[in-house]
């Protein structure tokens, strides 16, 4: 199995996370939604896979190409 690193495309804020580590996930599944200025900006699956591990906690602040969680695949 390989790992993907699923990265933040904009800073911002985590507002939600919507997945925890072990869920199983499809391709373009929202994972994380972030806001900026005052948009839901959503983290979606660049493929098919499982939830290893989450670098983020809701309300914490992300810039931009920050590790959000981690996809085995």
């Amino acid at each position: 199995m390989a790992d993907i690193e699923v990265k933040s495309e904009i800073a911002g804020a985590v507002w939600k996370i919507l997945v925890e580590p072990g869920a199983e996930v499809a391709e373009d599944d929202t994972l994380v939604i972030l806001e900026s200025m005052k948009m839901e900006i959503p983290i979606s699956a660049p493929e098919d896979g499982t939830v290893k591990s989450m670098a983020v906690v809701e309300g914490e602040a992300v810039v931009e190409g920050q590790l959000v969680l981690v996809l085995s695949v």
